[in-house]
């Protein structure tokens, strides 16, 4: 039955693209579209957007630097359909390292690369255990175009490529450029300044180097109204200042610097050395749940223990604390290659990326310390650390009868991958005399990481590979690749990949492709713990959970086993085609089965003797725990949707009109595993992110004047109020946000661009089971909740 609407809906769309073909064939362009050659998905250097053997988005340095946002996922999201970034604000963590989705899988099973190698990963563990890289490290304008592969890659490139590969391109070229921003939204906060700087410069016969900084500092934003136990508390002590209100939903404050670097210089007959790093750094602030003092005995009564002492005098009006993070990362690529050879080219490189994430909390107390307490935290570090070596090489190899030669490439890698964790304040994880009290220990809102969840793990790999293209004919091409890994801590695996592609004429071609995929478990997915604390929106109780390393013993014993790879099966086949006027296009339809996945298990209830073995193994924050889970291999999946990508130019009047739109359609299933037993997280996981996205663009360009106009619309999804206790489900309808902007060039060199981004300040529903928190909007939105921004925008080139 699904199969069958399945099929409905890829022939629907499928005519409703080529009536499109023949509306846009009664008007000529004078040129039509030229195809640049691609990096990513392929290593035949003859390969374009139009003839290689899968789907691959080519976004250009205009289209990335249109969105207001600093953030590169925040851009991605607006010109990706399958892209989704999520604001997550008051999320231990995940308001600043954001998670971004493709084609709805995890954030970690999507592979990026930068500049043809892999970028390092997050040190921050998000939601379900992913650890996936953070996009907003590296520089937006520092960036010449972004190649988004919209296939399984894992026997191309290794793990990770389930869902695709986004291959980001630093800008190489020389000249210099710069501008400045700056924005805010409609209601008046959030106000944003951005700037950066851009010089490039030849070297030698071929050579070049680049450099670019940038930096961004946004003010937080509020959608929250007053939390009603608030209106409460105040109204039964007249005489006590409550603010108003408590706690702030919305962005955090931000401030972020990056540098990018890129060089290159020949080096006689040998080819060329090179090399490109970035750096960045990240400071941010956000509120997390309001201490009510009426509610919270644990953290307010007085006792014997520390006599004369009464929180209230510190925090009469009850406290929110401050989350905040301080994160620093770079990486670095050196490398040896020779890339104009006809028959063998090779490329030698090593590559060393570290992700630093250290948190700290502020307005809090250590209730067990008592009036020893301080007020401000350092919790600890999360560190991330990545080496790679790599060995790649390409051979053209001629064969008699087949039109071009075979692209015949091989090569081996060797990751060395490793996550430290390191201790925060003593008093961030203390258990104080007053624990005896039954005062709560640890620093209130989020415990610090102590001597015994510190450490540093490592998981080594070795691969290699060989990925072969042959043009068979004129019209028929096939590709094949075949990936073996062996992994320090799990064992081996083996991946393929087979591709095809026919052309019925030069401008009308067909491409199916099947591949195996995997992820493998990351050193801090196997080793770490941590502790989070939430609010029962029912109750208003504050709990504590606790998620345990899969290999501590009491996780053991309550049933955890030791991390195995998730693993994919991906089958994607459609249509592409262009034309002489200037209109292209694919329509592509994909089936993603994965196995394996990684989740969190079921929360087990704390009985005192399961929290006597924790205190006893030194678990942070075990004395408080409500509830334990484990990461697991939990569920499997299977996901199906349909892509549709068109675009179209031509002269009018005086000036050329630029179309392009993109619609996603996403559906996944859970088939079997802990989640399909349970009715409540089963349609949680499969309906709590769109099913349906679009994103459309017209620029219209005469003299020096461009009209910008976009339009992204996010079909309906369902979220849940998360209680301790159980769910409580919300169905928010579809919504459609509109960009406009306009840009001015008052010369050859310097341009002015005046826009806003949801023009007409649409807002999602209200979030009816989750106002008792004094949240307006759901906090796990797909999409920015805090309504119309306008900005102005200056740019120079010279």
């Amino acid at each position: 039955m699904w199969f069958a609407g399945f099929k409905r809906r890829l022939w629907a769309t499928a005519a409703v693209s080529v009536l499109g073909m023949v509306v846009a064939g009664s008007a000529a362009a004078e040129d039509g579209v030229v195809d640049e050659v691609i990096v990513t998905g392929t290593r035949d250097t003859t390969r374009t957007q139009f003839t290689t053997l899968a789907p691959v988005d080519v976004l250009s340095e205009e289209a990335i630097k249109a969105s207001v946002s600093s953030q590169l996922g925040d851009s991605l999201a607006q010109l990706v359909p399958s892209f989704n970034v999520q604001k997550l604000p008051t999320s231990d963590g995940l308001q600043f390292v954001r998670p971004a989705t493709l084609r709805n899988l995890s954030p970690d099973e999507t592979l990026v690369l930068l500049n043809g190698k892999r970028f390092h990963r997050s040190a921050f563990l998000g939601s379900r255990g992913s650890q996936a890289p953070d996009l907003a490290q590296i520089p937006t304008f520092a960036i010449r175009r972004i190649e988004v592969l919209r296939d399984g890659a894992s026997a191309q490139y290794g793990s990770d490529a389930i869902a695709g590969v986004i291959n980001i391109i630093l800008n190489d070229q020389p000249g210099f450029s710069a501008f400045g921003q700056g924005g805010q939204y409609y209601e008046g906060d959030g106000l944003t300044y951005r700037l950066g700087a851009r010089a490039g410069f030849a070297i030698g016969e071929g050579g070049h180097v680049s450099a670019t900084a940038e930096w961004s500092k946004a003010d937080a934003t509020s959608r929250t109204r007053q939390r009603p136990d608030a209106i409460a508390f105040q109204a039964a002590n007249p005489t006590v200042k409550v603010d108003n209100p408590v706690q702030r939903w919305g962005n955090p404050d931000l401030e972020t610097y990056h540098l990018a670097l890129d060089a290159a210089l020949p080096v006689g007959d040998m080819g060329e050395a090179y090399g490109f790093a970035t750096y960045g750094e990240t400071d941010g602030v956000n509120d997390i749940n309001w201490r009510n003092p009426a509610a919270n005995p644990a953290i307010f009564k007085t006792t014997p223990i520390f006599p004369g002492f009464d929180l209230k005098t510190i925090y009469p009006g009850g406290f929110t604390p401050h989350e905040g993070i301080e994160a620093k990362d770079y990486q670095a690529v050196a490398g040896l290659r020779q890339s104009a050879g006809e028959r063998f080219t090779w490329d030698l490189s090593a590559s060393y990326g570290r992700n630093q994430s250290g948190f700290f909390l502020e307005n809090s107390i250590n209730a067990s310390l008592g009036p020893n307490s301080p007020t401000a935290f350092d919790l600890g570090r999360l560190i991330q650390r990545e080496f790679n070596l790599n060995a790649d090489a390409v051979y053209r190899l001629e064969i008699a009868g087949l039109p071009e030669p075979v692209n015949v490439a091989f090569g081996a890698e060797r990751r060395l991958e490793t996550f430290k964790i390191e201790t925060g304040d003593p008093a961030s994880y203390a258990v104080g005399p007053g624990a005896a009290a039954g005062l709560a220990p640890n620093s209130n809102g989020f415990p610090g990481y102590n001597p015994q969840q510190a450490g540093e793990w490592e998981q080594e790999s070795y691969a290699g590979y060989v990925d072969i293209e042959s043009q068979l004919t004129e019209q028929w091409s096939v590709g094949g690749a075949l990936r073996y890994e062996d992994f320090s801590e799990f064992g081996d695996t083996l991946n393929g990949k087979l591709a095809t592609r026919f052309a019925f004429t030069p401008d009308l071609a067909v491409r199916a492709s099947y591949s195996t995929g995997f992820r493998a478990p990351t050193p801090g997915q196997l080793n770490s713990t941590s502790t989070s604390q939430g609010l029962d929106t029912v109750t208003l109780q504050l709990f504590t959970a606790g998620r345990l390393s899969p290999l501590n013993p009491v996780a053991a014993f309550l049933g955890a086993k030791p991390l195995q790879p998730e693993e994919s099966e991906t089958l994607t086949g459609g249509l592409v085609w262009r034309t002489d006027f200037g209109f292209s296009g694919s329509i592509d339809a994909y089936q993603i089965d994965v196995t394996k996945r990684f989740s969190t298990s079921p929360s087990i209830t704390v009985t005192p003797a399961i929290r006597a073995q924790l205190v006893a193994l030194g678990v942070s924050g075990a004395s408080a725990f409500t509830s334990v889970s484990w990461f697991t291999n939990d569920f499997d999946t299977r996901t199906r949707g349909i892509d549709v990508v068109g675009s179209y130019r031509r002269e009018v009047g005086a000036g050329r009109l630029d179309l392009t739109a993109a619609y996603n359609f996403n559906e996944t299933t859970v088939t079997s595993g802990s989640i399909a037993a349970s009715a409540t997280q089963k349609r949680l996981f499969e309906e709590a992110r769109p099913k349906q996205n679009l994103t459309g663009s017209a620029t219209y360009a005469i003299g020096p004047v461009e009209l910008l106009g976009r339009v992204r619309y996010y079909g309906k999804w369902t979220d849940s109020t998360g209680n301790a206790t159980g769910d409580i489900f919300q169905e928010f309808g579809g919504i459609t946000l509109v960009d406009l902007a306009v840009t001015y060039r008052a010369n050859e060199n310097i341009s002015i661009r005046l826009g806003a981004e949801n023009v007409f300040d649409a807002y999602p529903d209200e979030a009816v089971f989750q106002a008792s928190r004094g949240l307006v909007y759901s906090r796990n939105a797909p999409y920015d909740t805090n309504g119309g921004q306008y900005y102005l925008r200056v740019d120079a080139s010279f």
